[in-house]
């Protein structure tokens, strides 16, 4: 079996992806403001587009990050991710912790991380997947390793590939040619 069939056999089962927040869903530079120390992030749009369709397509999105933040419960509530566990550097307890309570196999889980406290659960995902900015001693246990860099579209090229390989990426393609059709 090649290298391509077996990431579609990992990914066709995908029910809920699982994102790091700093490295994966930023590119990992945190901003802090002089005036009370409140802490800033920068997220991709592109990537929260992402997220959107993917969730739209059946797939629940969770983040888990080691960090508490604000900006992240906002970015959570914006994009209408449920699931979002911070100040985990235990993510591997975490993530079982989700799994559990959704009564998911573990083949049906991804998870894409950037860095040591990722790795296990990287490992234990049926689909695990680091971004190309991460070190390589990451990236040689993921099943993929994205070809954008975290912040600035690694989440979208995960999303994107999931819903290609669970059939659902041509019915998101055909809803925003129909709904310019119409207008």
């Amino acid at each position: 079996m090649d290298i391509a069939a077996t990431l579609l056999e990992k990914l066709r089962p995908i029910r809920l992806m699982v994102l790091d927040v700093d490295g994966v869903m930023t590119d990992g530079s945190l901003f802090f403001h002089a005036m009370g120390g409140e802490e800033s992030k920068a997220f991709n749009t592109q990537d929260g587009q992402g997220i959107k369709l993917l969730q739209a397509s059946g797939v629940k999105v969770a983040i888990i990050t080691g960090r508490t933040s604000n900006v992240v419960t906002h970015r959570a509530e914006s994009l209408g991710i449920k699931y979002l566990l911070q100040g985990r550097e235990d993510k591997i307890t975490a993530l079982s912790e989700i799994v559990n309570e959704l009564g998911l196999d573990w083949s049906q889980v991804g998870y894409c991380g950037d860095d040591l406290p990722d790795l296990a659960a990287i490992r234990k995902a049926g689909f695990g997947a680091s971004v190309a900015n991460a070190p390589d001693y990451i990236q040689q246990y993921s099943d993929y390793t994205t070809q954008r860099t975290g912040g600035h579209g690694a989440v979208r090229e995960v999303t994107d590939l999931i819903m290609q390989a669970q059939g659902t990426w041509q019915a998101c393609i055909d809803h925003y040619l129909y709904s310019l059709r119409t207008n």
